[in-house]
């Protein structure tokens, strides 16, 4: 009998008592799992190579054959001022790179659990929705933020690089001094980040609804391209403004002379709705979900 009590006093305790570990705690275990998992996925090291070598790629290409972009925004200044190259990358990016660089890991963070079939072991592992949940949209936002500064940080790179770092002509015609076009660069590719986040969550709420990598990843990627287009309407200026992919182009008004920032502000403003309607709603769902039931 004595010995019966002392294994039940040193036996691991009840699931229902592991779980009252601190939340903080918990979502650390999550973040670090998923950190780990991410850096040995194929497609997320595929992202990050894409981000650090892509600029270098794109301006070596511009510069041996002499055809410049100049049907883009900044285009024709690329072989001119190295300043130019990662605003024409941002260009190209902000039209459908985001939501694919963003989306091949928040569209498949949730459904690749589903698809393995392993819910039920991260349930029993001292860890409740919650912390699965924040854990995760942690490491989605980690990789948000460390992919998009990858990318900012080898397309500003490339063009001093590659083509020196010359004075930029502004879109109003206004010469930007060089130490100044470093910092609106910067900022340019910074506002970009919001919007970025917001997919981020976009691809979250399709993993969790559909339980399938391929609708989180690509129907995300379509949903970016149908806003870019739905950016053309003319007429539509209401429809425009609320749309994420207008909120790429913030940064237009930082290369203007006099500048204007009233863009970005709405580009913060429209970029937190989406995050927060997307970010609650795919919590509610993963909440209410019958996970245990298969």
């Amino acid at each position: 009998m004595t010995d019966t009590l002392a294994r039940l006093e040193t036996a691991p305790a009840p699931v229902a008592e592991l779980t009252r570990r601190p939340f903080t705690h918990s979502t650390a275990i999550v973040l670090g799992w998923e950190l780990e998992k991410l850096t040995a996925q194929l497609r997320t090291r595929g992202a990050f190579a894409v981000a650090l070598l892509g600029p270098f790629a794109f301006v070596l290409s511009v510069s041996a054959s002499g055809t410049l972009p100049a049907d883009t925004l900044f285009g024709r200044y690329v072989l001119t001022s190295g300043f130019a190259t990662p605003l024409v990358v941002l260009g190209f990016a902000a039209s459908w790179g985001f939501p694919l660089l963003t989306c091949v890991v928040a569209g498949d963070i949730f459904s690749a659990e589903d698809h393995h079939g392993t819910w039920k072991t991260l349930l029993t592992r001292s860890c409740s929705r919650a912390s699965i949940f924040t854990g995760k949209a942690l490491a989605v936002v980690v990789y948000t933020v460390s992919v998009l500064a990858v990318l900012t940080c080898s397309s500003l790179a490339a063009g001093l690089v590659v083509e020196g770092k010359q004075p930029l002509i502004g879109l109003s015609g206004n010469l930007i001094a060089s130490g100044r076009a470093t910092e609106l660069v910067l900022l340019a590719w910074l506002t970009v980040l919001p919007p970025a986040l917001a997919f981020a969550a976009i691809g979250m709420l399709a993993s969790i609804v559909s339980r399938n990598s391929l609708v989180g990843i690509l129907g995300s990627v379509a949903l970016g391209l149908a806003m870019q287009f739905g950016g053309l309407i003319d007429g539509a200026e209401p429809l425009r403004r609320g749309l994420l992919g207008t909120q790429f182009l913030a940064w237009h008004g930082l290369f203007e002379e006099p500048g204007y920032t009233g863009a970005i502000t709405e580009d913060v403003l429209v970029s937190a709705a989406y995050l927060a309607v997307c970010g609650t709603a795919a919590w509610l769902v993963l909440r209410r979900r019958d996970i245990t039931g298969g």
